[in-house]
């Protein structure tokens, strides 16, 4: 998300946070925070919500198989346009949205940045689901170049690095990410709601870490609704030992008859090293401290690798984390970086801006990537984890947390299917039951005279009734019940959306600042380059870890 949502100008008071006693934010309960936002002015205040998307795509050739060559350079540089870029390899595009308040022009701009792209690929095609499509030799991999200057050599080093650490398929696993923010005015009453025992600014921090907790208790809801990759390829197993009992159908199809997101499994994007960081989520202080400290912690897993090995670099140290951005978590809290500043130094700054949801899988029954009911139930998801008290997480928790994901990853349709909670496990469904009965109060008051919101909460509900309506039983409805190969159904899929984005009407005036964009960003990253050639690389490193907070 490149655009800063709002919030300008925060200086956070970080011991003032931590030295925060309260375990509550101290909020009305749920049902009478809606009751106080029913008049014209705070229907106002929740409906100025910010939103901007990520969506990632691979590059496949005619036959399905990963494209090796560059990025399109009619697209620009990857380095600097800030809608088209490229995340672990050349062939990974990254599509981003400017920050917009309205639904329908936000999926309408990524639309258009899907339509001007694919006229660009030179015949290539998108795939169109979350897991890799067929990849002949994974060394061939192409890691994403972003030029001569230091800035792109570190991306691109920071990217070998992962492949040393993890191999390249798993970093080729594509996702789409949701950010999210509230309206300056939610802030204001939601403040003179709260016992004032913090700044307003340390409040609008403390208040997105609450979202974040109960985030985490429900983040399973997503994968139960939205996951869509129950199965893969065999080829992405290509010898990995799992203990995932899969099924087989078609000619190479694999499954597992209950799951909802592969992708967020064990053969996702995971990293052992991090299981023990414990990175705690109770205020912005510890969070920082975490990070920070799991920077600099030594991994010997990953100094057998080797940092600098005759001559040439293979990753940027061997810390469990190289950097903040492998730092891996199904929600993340942001704050539009300045020039050279690091995330965490951005959100000690002026605090937490916004949030990234990061754990939905590409929908593969949308061009897109992600439907219209979909954004709106997320906007009635994020602001129900804000709106709704969280108390403190501990460890015991965290490991219930953890234990309710990987249930509803990997059989989260499966009939009579329950999850811990902190009085015992109670079915999944009933939880879900629950959790729509708070939404649909929310969804009336932001409707209005409308029946958007309704109309994507009932969509949904019905997911909740029947596990098949869900991304994921839909998918094995296509490859099981109808016998399809998963290589043939996505590739079918693949070829529509091309036609699809090629036949998209763009206007002349769209074209145009797509391309001027694109050449903007290749004379901007030509500057960078001049600009730091008379640093050494060597120097860049140790200037950059050198000024680490």
């Amino acid at each position: 998300m490149k655009d800063k949502p709002q919030n300008k100008g925060l200086t956070v008071n970080l011991v003032a946070i931590a030295n925060h006693q309260s375990e509550k934010r101290k909020l009305k309960p749920f049902n009478e925070l809606v009751q106080h936002f029913s008049d014209a002015q705070g229907r106002a205040a929740l409906l100025g919500m910010l939103r901007g998307i990520e969506r990632e795509a691979l590059r496949i050739d005619e036959s399905g198989y990963l494209a090796l060559d560059g990025h399109p350079v009619e697209l620009g540089s990857a380095l600097t346009h800030s809608r088209i870029t490229t995340d672990y390899s050349e062939a990974l595009l990254e599509f981003i949205t400017p920050v917009n308040n309205q639904v329908e022009p936000l999926l309408q701009g990524l639309t258009e940045t899907h339509a001007f792209s694919v006229r660009h690929l030179h015949g290539q095609r998108l795939w169109p689901v979350s897991m890799p499509c067929y990849v002949k030799d994974e060394q061939n991999i192409p890691i994403a170049r972003y030029g001569t200057s230091n800035t792109g050599k570190m991306k691109t080093l920071y990217r070998k690095g992962l492949t040393y650490r993890y191999g390249a398929l798993m970093q080729i696993i594509s996702g789409v990410h949701f950010n999210f923010s509230v309206s300056q005015e939610l802030w204001q009453s939601l403040y003179e709601l709260s016992d004032k025992s913090v700044s307003f600014e340390d409040f609008i921090s403390e208040s997105y870490f609450g979202l974040i907790r109960n985030y985490r208790r429900l983040v399973w809801v997503l994968p139960y609704l939205f996951g869509a990759s129950p199965a893969l390829c065999s080829s992405f197993i290509k010898g990995q030992k799992t203990d995932l009992r899969f099924e087989k159908s078609g000619r190479g199809t694999l499954y597992l008859p209950y799951a909802t997101s592969l992708r967020m499994s064990d053969l996702g994007y995971t990293n052992k090293e991090q299981e023990d960081l414990n990175i705690s989520y109770n205020s912005l202080p510890e969070y920082l401290a975490g990070v920070r400290a799991a920077i600099k912690m030594p991994s010997a897993n990953f100094a057998n690798i080797g940092v600098k090995v005759d001559g040439e670099y293979r990753q940027l140290n061997a810390n469990v984390l190289q950097i903040e951005n492998e730092f891996y978590s199904p929600i993340r809290a942001k704050r539009v970086t300045k020039s050279g500043e690091k995330p965490s130094e951005a959100l000690a700054r002026a605090g937490v801006e916004y949030i990234e949801v990061r754990a939905l899988d590409v929908n593969p029954f949308s061009p897109i990537g992600i439907e219209e009911d979909q954004v709106r139930f997320l906007d009635l998801f994020l602001l129900y984890c804000l709106l709704t008290d969280s108390l403190k997480s501990d460890a015991a928790e965290e490991a219930r947390l953890s234990a309710n994901l990987k249930s509803v990853v990997l059989e989260g349709r499966k009939p009579g299917l329950e999850l811990l909670t902190d009085s015992g496990t109670r079915p999944l469904q009933s939880l879900l039951l629950d959790l729509f009965e708070h939404l649909d109060s929310l969804a009336k008051l932001l409707d209005g005279d409308k029946q958007d919101y309704q109309a994507a909460l009932a969509h949904w509900r019905e997911a909740v009734n029947d596990p098949q309506k869900t991304l994921s039983g839909q998918v094995l409805q296509q490859l099981v019940t109808k016998g399809q190969d998963h290589g043939q159904w996505v590739m079918s899929l693949a070829q529509q959306y091309h036609q699809y984005f090629m036949d998209y009407p763009l206007s002349a005036e769209v074209i145009s600042d797509y391309q001027a964009e694109a050449q903007a960003s290749l004379n901007k990253q030509a500057d960078i380059e001049a600009a730091q050639s008379a640093v050494s690389f060597d120097d860049y490193l140790t200037d950059y870890f050198g000024t680490s907070s």
